[in-house]
């Protein structure tokens, strides 16, 4: 919806989205565009919009604006109320630049060129990550803490190097050169894929905070581990794997193989969906059986290691989205 919005959406700090059909992609962010115009702003570099969530417990939508912040709908895009008070700036870099917590709730935005944050309580209220240089490319935190403290995070342009927290982002300890994908199971045990960029290579398991390491896999994680009852998950070039020994060793989930964003989980550990060059893959027996339930967004950008592209799922409303930097987010309800 383009043009004057009504006023009380203005008062409220509202914008209204546009209506998409069952079956297509469509914008829901021109109406959220529309409206920081209307107020004077502009986004940062490259426009637009750059990143998007969904909390998998509620259907809160969560879209990025580059240097404006976290905008939060809860009507599927149709209204977006900003909800970041100003903790969250710069831009999302790749798929894995926000990092939410399964059971609900809980997000961290691990943004480059500008400020980085967390919330424990779906928006409300804020807590400041700390960047180190530019910022990070993505980054793992440990979900399992009722207050957070240990932080995982690749570093962008900076010789790959690792840098882990134990005070919630408050602080940084740099690890070493040659860090890839990444993930936490404990304030000790941390896995991350080893290498000289863009040759990431192996699961490689810490059981001392990152001091040293171990390879335990061949295979080569992609973007960030997500832990869902105190199991992880982690896509790889050999396909989805798990872990239940926090990263000693490692299963083959199903037989698919190609996707790079994912797994985002449904109703349990057997419903989830990861993304791929042909779209959004949805599995309800854990992986035995697929079914696609919504194709590749039209936004003409697949990397392999999930780089630009913000995809998300929401599970109790059938709609996917999609945001690439410096482009609208979109939505596909099935």
């Amino acid at each position: 919806m383009r043009g004057d919005l009504p006023r009380w959406a203005a008062w409220l700090g509202l914008t209204l989205g546009v209506a998409a059909s069952a079956g297509e992609w469509a914008s829901v962010s021109d109406g959220l565009l529309a409206q920081i115009e209307k107020a004077g702003l502009q986004p940062a570099w490259p426009g637009k919009t750059t990143g998007v969530a969904v909390d998998r417990t509620t259907g809160e939508l969560f879209v990025v604006v580059p240097g404006l912040g976290v905008w939060r709908s809860v009507d599927k895009g149709s209204t977006f109320a900003r909800v970041d008070g100003g903790a969250v700036g710069g831009r999302c870099e790749t798929g894995y630049s926000l990092h939410l917590d399964p059971a609900g709730k809980r997000l961290a935005c691990f943004m480059l060129d500008g400020k980085s944050a967390l919330t424990l309580d779906g928006g409300t209220t804020w807590r400041p990550i700390r960047n180190m240089g530019r910022g990070p490319d993505w980054g793992a935190v440990h979900w399992a803490d009722a207050e957070p403290k240990t932080l995982f995070e690749r570093l962008h342009e900076n010789r790959d190097i690792g840098v882990v927290s134990q005070d919630g982002g408050a602080s940084w300890r740099g690890l070493d050169q040659g860090f890839g994908a990444v993930g936490v199971f404990s304030a000790d045990i941390l896995v991350a894929s080893r290498g000289k960029e863009p040759h990431w290579a192996g699961i490689h398991r810490s059981t001392n905070g990152g001091q040293d390491w171990e390879q335990v896999s061949k295979a080569s994680p992609i973007g960030v581990m997500t832990v869902f009852k105190g199991v992880g998950y982690w896509l790889t070039d050999k396909g989805l794997l798990k872990s239940d020994d926090q990263g000693k060793t490692w299963e083959q989930v199903g037989d698919r193989t190609g996707a790079v964003w994912g797994p985002y989980f449904g109703k349990d550990e057997t419903h989830f969906v990861v993304v791929d060059k042909a779209g959004f893959q949805e599995t309800t027996d854990g992986g035995k059986t697929w079914t696609q339930i919504a194709p590749f967004p039209p936004l003409k950008e697949f990397n392999t290691r999930g780089w630009f592209l913000n995809v998300a799922w929401d599970p109790l409303g059938k709609a996917c989205y999609a945001a690439r930097m410096g482009h609208p987010t979109y939505k596909y309800e099935y």
